[in-house]
């Protein structure tokens, strides 16, 4: 029994490694009957929030993030996730899929009631456009096509024609950043601002802040850390600003705003969208990473698998279910979510979670004295 639990802890002792090798290190990093591992119960995380904390400041630690060393350990011990890792091209296939059905909706919803209008919008508009943006989550790690990186390339390109605002290219490189300096001051522009820290601390706030999502991740890159402007993010622009001007000549000015407001509301204040908030804000004192295994991953390309995906981001989206089923002792007994209706709700109702809620690490010494720290979208 675990001197915090009076249930049980179950070891297995043909997997689990030994207690030194998880001395001082990231709790994430422990597997399930280790020392130190989580061990009450992972379905409930927001009965955990009410610890001691700072609310005008993030949550400085300094290890290093967790991933790494788990996909290291994983691996030693489950050599046959590799077989995992690769592409998956059905991700071209659904991106097609929505974006011919988005382009048809818009052009005759122009001519529909201002309720069904609004209606069609946040159901499906807004879903399957969060859905596009999701798909360039894919694209970003060139999961879609093997090896190919123009093809993955103009993938993103294409779930960028209903969503109707060119991002693919930039999202691409701020992405690695994330997953290169996970938590990094600076580099991961994943974490909220320091104004945004200072500003949306209440309820009303953080509703407010919950809505205008999308500004704040096109914007926040900008102010930051903002990156010199590539020939290829100017193609992507040209291209999608340029649809946008034949969807607006054929479909009418409703019919644009059908995609581009949808785009807006499916990052905002939206079911699909609590990913945001569900994967990196701390919760649970010393988790920097959550899982989500709900029904809303069928829209969002298993992006809810989160620490499986942080683990290996070689492995696409169709096989992430897999990486979980071979490894349980790594994933079953962490903190995670079951639905993000209760994860947007929980966040901007509860005072002891908000933006303040992320781990921070300090910058890394050789980057400190350099303007811009980042991966080129060369």
């Amino acid at each position: 029994f675990s001197k915090n639990s009076t249930k049980p802890v179950i070891k297995n002792f043909k997997t689990m490694p030994s207690t030194a090798v998880y001395q001082d290190k990231n709790p994430l990093v422990f597997p399930k009957g280790a020392p130190g591992a989580f061990d009450d119960d992972p379905s409930k995380p927001f009965a955990k929030t009410n610890y001691p904390k700072k609310k005008d400041e993030f949550e400085w630690i300094y290890s290093d993030e967790p991933h790494t060393t788990r996909r290291r350990e994983i691996l030693k011990q489950h050599p046959e996730i590799k077989k995992l890792f690769g592409a998956e091209p059905l991700t071209f296939w659904i991106v097609l899929g929505i974006t011919l059905s988005q382009l048809w909706i818009a052009s005759w919803i122009g001519e529909s009631s201002w309720t069904v209008w609004l209606l069609i919008m946040y159901v499906y508009g807004a879903t399957v456009n969060h859905t596009l943006q999701l798909a360039n989550h894919e694209i970003s790690h060139n999961l879609v096509f093997e090896g190919n990186l123009w093809a993955n390339f103009f993938t993103g390109i294409l779930a960028n024609v209903a969503t109707a605002i060119p991002s693919s290219v930039t999202f691409r490189y701020y992405h690695m950043d994330h997953h290169i300096y996970q938590g990094v001051d600076i580099s991961d522009t994943d974490i909220p601002s320091e104004w945004e820290l200072r500003t949306f601390t209440t309820t009303p706030m953080k509703l407010i802040w919950m809505m205008c999502q999308s500004l704040a991740y096109a914007l926040r890159p900008v102010f930051v850390n903002p990156k010199p402007l590539t020939k290829w993010q100017l193609f992507n622009a040209a291209i999608i600003l340029g649809l946008d001007y034949i969807i607006y000549q054929y479909c009418g000015l409703w019919g644009l705003l059908y995609l581009v407001i949808g785009s807006f509301v499916g990052v905002g204040l939206h079911p699909a969208a609590g990913h945001f908030i569900a994967e990196h804000y701390v919760f649970v004192k010393g988790y920097e990473t959550y899982s989500y295994y709900g029904s809303l991953n069928y829209v969002n390309f298993n992006v809810g698998y989160h620490n499986e995906h942080h683990d290996f981001p070689k492995i696409p989206w169709s096989r992430l279910p897999r990486v979980r089923e071979i490894a349980p002792e790594w994933y079953d007994h962490l903190p995670h979510h079951d639905s993000y209706c209760k994860v947007i709700w929980n966040f901007i109702t509860d005072p002891h979670i908000g933006p303040w809620s992320r781990v921070k690490r300090k910058t890394c010494s050789k980057y400190k004295n350099k303007k811009s720290h980042h991966v080129t979208a060369d």
